[in-house]
């Protein structure tokens, strides 16, 4: 297999490549509120496997989602973008389905190195130069894009769910830090270290496969 960067797969991933407007839904009968329903079921849905146990209840999770979505929808203030505020109250939901299920999603809790000596950060809390995650290129040949993102999405679903939404709310759906933040409520330094392991387990994964023969 041609030798590519492993991590200029992850833009295949992206719902669409296109930056694209929130629309101005005002209610369940907005027209632009059938667009949004497009544009964002696939997200949502895949943002929900990984934090519920069935595929089943990841549907159920997002028909919820898109319920309270438009019972509140005149509660959205634009404090934060439309797609980020949707986010947020799938997680809600995944998060009140697991404590019917007896489980929780511990986005917020961080293992005790995280604050020793080998932190990624320095005492201001950026990453330090030799840590600090780089951009994802965009993928540059299909054929080698499509298999890059078979291994992402095998990647991913190796993860704790704690970085694994952080990963998909950073890196595939393009959000913000401070709107990942606001999605799992955690704060930013518990995001940056979340992103920070996800990126490298993928990395580590992906640069494995790449370097595997052909036919293995």
């Amino acid at each position: 297999m041609p030798a590519v960067a492993p991590e200029a797969t992850v833009a295949a991933l992206k719902m669409d490549p296109r930056p694209a407007a929130d629309p101005p839904v005002r209610s369940g009968a907005d027209p632009s509120f059938t667009e949004l329903v497009r544009r964002l079921q696939p997200s949502l849905l895949r943002f929900a496997r990984g934090l519920v146990r069935s595929e089943a209840t990841a549907e159920e999770v997002v028909q919820e989602t898109w319920t309270a979505v438009v019972e509140r929808i005149g509660e959205f203030r634009g404090d934060s973008s439309l797609k980020s505020w949707i986010f947020a109250i799938l997680v809600k939901r995944a998060a009140t389905r697991a404590r019917l299920e007896g489980r929780s999603i511990p986005f917020s809790a961080l293992e005790p190195e995280d604050s020793a000596n080998g932190s990624p950060f320095d005492e201001r809390g950026g990453w330090r130069p030799e840590e600090a995650p780089g951009a994802w290129p965009n993928p540059e040949d299909d054929a080698i894009a499509r298999e890059g993102v078979r291994l992402l999405e095998e990647g991913l679903s190796r993860l704790p769910a704690s970085q694994r939404a952080v990963v998909i709310l950073r890196d595939v759906e393009g959000l913000s830090a401070a709107e990942a933040c606001n999605v799992l409520d955690v704060g930013e330094t518990n995001q940056r270290v979340l992103l920070h392991r996800g990126r490298s387990a993928l990395r580590a994964l992906l640069a494995e496969r790449w370097r595997e023969p052909k036919g293995r």
